[in-house]
C-alpha cells in the first residue's frame, strides 16, 4: 500500500494537470456513478488526505479515490494512448484540453458532496503532510491503547494518517524497538520522537520519487530494514529478519531493536 508521501506526489501531479481547467472528459467506470457527467465543470483542486485523494469539482462535488495496494493514477497528454494497464482496469477518467488522468485498479471511486467529505476522511488522525498536522494529538492517539503493539498503532490511520508498512518498519528501527513492543512499554521520550521523525521523513521524501531513510549513500541502501531480510544491518551487521505482523510482513534488526518478536516468515534475502 502506498505511503503518505507517495499519495502526496500523486495528488500534486493530478493537481498540476487538472486544477483550474474545465473538464472536457469524465468517465467514472463504477456502477453507482457510471451516469455521472462532470464535463463543463472546472476541477478546483486535488488534495491528499492521508492515503485518500480528494478531487474537488465546481458545483460542490468531490471525487474521492483511494489507491489501496494496486491502484494508480496516470496522467497523459490528451489524445495520447494511456499505458498504465489494460483498458478494463481503468476505473475513472478525468480530462481537459491539455491533459487526461486515468485511474487504474482503484478500489474506491465515489462522487460525493464536498461538504460531506468528513464521511470518508473524518475518522483519520492528524495528517503527516497536511495543514492540520498536530504532533501532540498524534502522540495522544498513538499511545491511547498501552497494550497495542507499536506496529499496529503506527499503521492505524486513526492515529496519524500517512504511515504504511515501509515507514512502520523503519520508524521502529529508528526507535531501537521491535514493532511488537506494546506502546505502553516505550520510554517516555520515544513517542514524541517517533511522531516528529515520521513527519520529518515523509516531508523530506514527498518531493522525491526514490524514498530514502538512511544517510548511507551506497547503491541499494535507501532503507535500514524494509525489504532487506537476510542482508546485514547497515549499523550492526546482524542479519535483518522479517515476520508477519497482522496481515503485513514486517522487518527488524535483532541486534539494534529490543523487544518481543515473532517467528520469521522467510529467511531468504529479499529481492
Amino acid at each position: 500500500m502506498p505511503e503518505g508521501d507517495t499519495v502526496w506526489q500523486v495528488a500534486h501531479r493530478l493537481h498540476a494537470a487538472l486544477a483550474g481547467r474545465v473538464l472536457t472528459r469524465s468517465d467514472l467506470r463504477v456502477p453507482r456513478f457510471a451516469t455521472a457527467d462532470l464535463t463543463g465543470r472546472t476541477l478546483l483542486d486535488v488534495t491528499p488526505r492521508g492515503k485518500h485523494l480528494l478531487a474537488r469539482i465546481e458545483g460542490g462535488l468531490t471525487l474521492h479515490s483511494h489507491l489501496r495496494m494496486d491502484g494508480a493514477w496516470r496522467v497523459y497528454a490528451t489524445g495520447e494512448r494511456p499505458r498504465g494497464g489494460p483498458d478494463h482496469q481503468i476505473r475513472a477518467v478525468l480530462g481537459n484540453a491539455e491533459s487526461t488522468a486515468y485511474g487504474y485498479r482503484l478500489p474506491i471511486v465515489e462522487l460525493l458532496r464536498t461538504d460531506e467529505e468528513s464521511h470518508v476522511v473524518g475518522h483519520l488522525g492528524p495528517d503527516l503532510l497536511g495543514p492540520d498536522w498536530d504532533p501532540e494529538e498524534a502522540v495522544r492517539r498513538l499511545t491511547a491503547d498501552p497494550a497495542r503493539t507499536l506496529g499496529e498503532a503506527l499503521l492505524d490511520q486513526r492515529n496519524l494518517a500517512g504511515i504504511g508498512n515501509i515507514y512502520k518498519s523503519e520508524l521502529a528501527f529508528l526507535a531501537a524497538v521491535t514493532p511488537w513492543l506494546p506502546v505502553g512499554e516505550l520510554e517516555p521520550g520515544i513517542p514524541p520522537r517517533l511522531v516528529a521523525t515520521a513527519h520529518r521523513l515523509l516531508d523530506l521524501n514527498k518531493n522525491h520519487p526514490d524514498r530514502r531513510v538512511t544517510t548511507v549513500r551506497r547503491p541499494g541502501t535507501p532503507l535500514h530494514v524494509y525489504g532487506r531480510a537476510g542482508r546485514p544491518c547497515l549499523r550492526c551487521g546482524a542479519r535483518i529478519r522479517k515476520a508477519e505482523l497482522g496481515d503485513r510482513v514486517t522487518y527488524w534488526c535483532p541486534g539494534c531493536q529490543k523487544g518481543p518478536h515473532r517467528q520469521e516468515a522467510d529467511t531468504s534475502p529479499s529481492v
